[in-house]
This record gives C-alpha cells, sequence and structure tokens, in this order.
C-alpha cells in the first residue's frame, strides 16, 4: 500500500476529519469511496459506464487498499460471489449498470433474504430496444421490492458519502441489509466536478461480522438455516411461514434503519423553502436540474421549493407528507419512462392529484431546466 492507512470509525471519517477538494469523476469518487472502506474483496465485470469505476478499483487492489479482486465471467456471476464473499464474513464492493442490474437480478433479494450488508454501485443506463448506453434510471423501478436499501445520489459527491455511509448503515447489527447507490450514468460517472475528499492515510475500521445477526460461514460455524435446514424440502405450510416471517423481518429491519439514515445522511429527505405552495421533487441527477429551474422561476418571482428524495428505499413516506403539507402543486421530473418516483410519491399522500409526473426523459436524453419551468408554468396556468 502506498499509503499506511489508520482505523476510524465512521463519524470520523464523515463528519470530523478535514477535507480537500478534488477535480474527479463521478467514477474516480467510487474509487475514493473504495479506498477508504477497507475493503476485502471487490469482484468485477465490466459494463458500460460501471467499467471504469471497477478498473479503477483493480488498480487500488494492485496497490494494496483490497485484500482480493477479481474479473467474474458474467453480471450474474459477480453477484453470486459477492455474496459468498459476505457470507463467509468479509467486507465487499462491486457495481452495475442496466442490462447488468437485469442479469444480476436473482441475487439481490438473496443478499437481503441472507441478511448481508454488501453495498453494490448503480450506474443506470438505458435497458430497452433499440440498445442505449445513455443515462436513465428505469432499472431502479425493478428493484423497489428487492429488499435492499437504495439510496440516489444527486452528484459525485453524494456517491462518494452514501457509499461509505451505506457500509456504516447496513453493517449495524439490526440492520444488516445490503444497499445499493446508484447515480444517473454518465451525467454523474464521466463528468468531473470539486468533490470533498478526507484523507487517503485513514479508513474504516474493519467490519466485525460478529455482529451479524446471520453467523458468518467458517468450518466451526453451522451455516444459516436457510441453507442448513432447505425449506423446499419441508411443507407448503412450513415454507410458506418462514418465507413470509422472513420477508416481515426484512421489511422490519429497513424500518430500523431509518435512524441510522437520519443520522449519517441528514435524513431521508432534504428540503428547501418548505412553505412554497409549488414544490418539485427528485432524486438523483433530476435534482440538480430542479435547482438551475428553481433558480430561474424564483427570478421570475414565482416562488417554489425543492424536496430531494435521497432513500428510495426505506421510502420516506411521512417525510413526504409533511413536507408536502401545504403544496398544491408537486412536480416529479425523472429520467425514465414509467415515473416510478412519481408513483410512490401519488401512493404516499392523500391528496394526490397535485403530483405532476413530468417531465419524464428517457433514451439518454438531458433534462433541460426549461422543460421543469415549462412544467411548473402549465400547472400554474392549468389550476388558475
Amino acid at each position: 500500500m502506498n499509503i499506511e492507512q489508520k482505523n476510524v470509525s465512521p463519524e470520523h471519517i464523515l463528519f470530523e476529519a478535514p477535507r480537500d477538494k478534488a477535480f474527479i469523476t463521478g467514477s474516480e469518487a467510487v474509487a475514493e469511496a473504495v479506498k477508504r472502506a477497507n475493503i476485502d474483496m471487490s469482484i468485477a465485470y465490466p459494463i458500460t459506464p460501471q467499467s471504469e469505476s471497477m478498473h479503477l478499483i483493480g488498480d487500488l487492489y494492485a496497490q494494496g487498499y483490497i485484500k482480493d479482486y477479481y474479473r467474474a465471467e458474467n453480471e450474474f456471476a459477480v453477484m453470486a460471489a459477492v455474496h459468498g464473499a459476505s457470507l463467509g464474513g468479509g467486507r465487499v464492493f462491486t457495481a452495475t449498470s442496466g442490462p447488468g442490474t437485469l442479469r444480476a437480478a436473482e441475487m439481490f433479494p438473496v443478499w437481503a433474504g441472507s441478511r448481508q450488508p454488501i453495498v453494490c454501485g448503480f450506474m443506470c443506463r438505458g435497458i430497452s430496444l433499440p440498445p442505449s448506453i445513455q443515462p436513465e434510471n428505469i432499472e431502479m423501478t425493478f428493484l423497489l421490492d428487492s429488499g435492499m436499501l437504495m439510496f440516489h445520489a444527486e452528484n459525485a459527491q453524494d456517491f462518494f458519502d452514501m457509499i461509505l455511509k451505506g457500509y456504516a448503515i447496513a453493517e449495524k447489527p439490526d440492520v444488516h441489509l445490503p444497499v445499493g447507490v446508484f447515480v444517473d450514468g454518465f451525467f454523474t460517472t464521466h463528468t468531473r466536478e470539486i468533490v470533498m475528499l478526507p484523507p487517503e492515510d485513514i479508513r474504516l475500521s474493519p467490519y466485525d461480522p460478529k455482529c451479524s445477526p446471520v453467523p458468518a460461514f467458517d468450518m466451526e460455524t453451522p451455516p444459516m438455516r436457510v441453507v442448513r435446514d432447505p425449506l423446499l424440502n419441508k411443507s407448503n405450510f412450513i415454507s410458506y411461514a418462514a418465507n413470509a416471517s422472513w420477508h416481515q423481518e426484512i421489511l422490519a429491519a429497513a424500518e430500523r434503519s431509518k435512524k441510522y439514515i437520519n443520522h449519517y445522511m441528514n435524513g431521508l429527505i432534504e428540503v428547501d423553502n418548505p412553505k412554497a405552495k409549488i414544490l418539485i421533487a427528485a432524486s438523483g441527477t433530476a435534482v440538480a436540474q430542479s435547482r438551475e429551474a428553481i433558480r430561474d422561476l424564483q427570478a421570475e418571482g414565482i416562488d417554489v421549493g425543492l424536496i430531494k428524495v435521497k432513500s428510495i428505499r426505506p421510502f420516506p413516506e411521512k417525510e413526504i407528507q409533511a413536507a408536502t403539507e401545504n403544496a398544491e402543486i408537486i412536480i416529479v421530473p425523472e429520467f425514465n419512462a414509467g415515473g416510478w418516483l412519481a408513483r410512490e410519491i401519488k401512493a404516499s399522500l392523500d391528496h394526490n392529484s397535485r403530483v405532476i409526473s413530468a417531465p419524464r426523459i428517457f433514451g439518454g436524453m438531458p433534462m433541460p431546466k426549461e422543460l421543469i419551468v415549462n412544467e411548473v408554468k402549465h400547472a400554474i396556468k392549468k389550476r388558475a
């Protein structure tokens, strides 16, 4: 290792350590986070726009920051192998994108069902025909009920911080669920911006598998019950009851994670100008575009507030209810065709006719601030 690192608490590395400016891409921000995460193993398979970040993590392995690293056969193999490494008590990291997410999707509920605190980066991209590698986050809708915690980063700073915060949250004994940290590919991964980084000579303290609610696999400890005593060999009644109770425990663990998300991420949402009658609610890169639109609207004398949704799972239902209590119009811009965030927000609110699922941009197109401005003005005119 080029630099001798000192083990520190999440609180120190996230809140107390001094930070210096670095002008880096989102992919480089991933590598900087992994450099400070004290990773035991990282397993990779290339897919655009994720490839660069995992290549950089391979460089970290060569430099001694990671104990083991290799390229697997495909995305499913990556997620299965990462699962095995986590079952053995290791702290692991990997990443994927678009079609890779769907190819690997079978493993994500397995991670959650076996209560493994895996952190995975998702650099979202198009998945439909005709093929597209361009930014789009429709893949997130496929994972909403997979059991993992889901955080959506606005920019490279969020991406860096949320990876480290993901380990701090996931490894709590009363949580122990996987964390997906999502960004809109290319917009975040391949553009440079200023990211504030703590020193290179500190890293998270090692993961302690003894804190896991499920014993780690080793030669002395019997495997977890669902492996040792396969439910499929039992009666349907036992299988149903065990599966249902385990699903309830995963949901309960996600609920318990909220107090840690509030601590490490300063809340599941972030609200600016909450008293405004018009609110824009967004996640990911759409937040940055919304900030630009709000500047223009306020310059014209139109009072608009912002809700930045940081945690998608657990979803901040009560927080959004409180934040929108006085709102008359709620605009939800998204980088996907289906409008999954708007659906989640509508499901949270009693008077959901206030929610306007637009603009929705997909296929890799950008979201000019003018589109959001026009949606706000159109909504005002329609309600006049």
